[in-house]
């Protein structure tokens, strides 16, 4: 299976009935998670990044609704009935990016902000928001496809320079990294706006 890349932009709030639509649509396994959320903001991009993992596999396999979603013991999300297809989301302030595979795959999207000084010395990453945030979303993507979490994949060395992952233009002021296993290539990315 050719592995894609799903990015999508956001340019609107949701309304009353998309989001109760898209809270009904959601993952059993999520929903518990999705009502716990106090910030509005962070439900409507759970509900969104799970509405493009929808479409994601509506395009890839016909899937008019996402299977069971269960948590590998490390947190990796993936589809037990469906163990060819590996899936990764990921979501921001204006974006959601969802990535689909037959083989481990991580990605990461982010919104640039202000970097957090106590993060940037603790971890040992650069103070200035372009390259932290290049740096980030590369650790994050490689963490989450091997499924060990962004603090190991910084510690192994830079991120930047594992073969499978790599960096996306998006827009202004955001950054993104999808890492894949090494010759996984190549990779077809779409982008949309919701």
């Amino acid at each position: 299976m050719e592995t894609s890349i799903f990015i999508a932009r956001v340019t609107r709030e949701l309304s009353e009935t998309e989001r109760r639509f898209l809270s009904d649509a959601l993952p059993p396994e999520r929903k518990a998670r999705f009502r716990r959320l106090k910030a509005a903001s962070g439900r409507a991009e759970i509900l969104r990044a799970y509405a493009l993992l929808r479409v994601a596999c509506y395009l890839k396999r016909g899937w008019r609704v996402l299977p069971e979603i269960a948590l590998s013991n490390r947190g990796k999300p993936y589809f037990p009935a469906f163990p060819d297809m590996q899936f990764n989301i990921s979501h921001t302030d204006g974006a959601v990016m969802v990535g689909l595979s037959d083989a481990p795959i991580g990605v990461d999207i982010e919104r640039a902000r202000p970097t957090p000084p106590r993060l940037t010395r603790r971890l040992a990453l650069p103070d200035d928001a372009e390259t932290f945030f290049r740096v980030w979303t590369a650790a994050e993507a490689i963490g989450k496809r091997d499924g060990r979490g962004v603090v190991p994949a910084l510690r192994g060395g830079c991120p930047l320079s594992d073969a499978g992952c790599h960096a996306l233009d998006v827009w202004p002021g955001y950054f993104a990294a999808y890492a894949v296993l090494p010759g996984r290539e190549p990779v077809r990315t779409r982008f949309y706006t919701l």
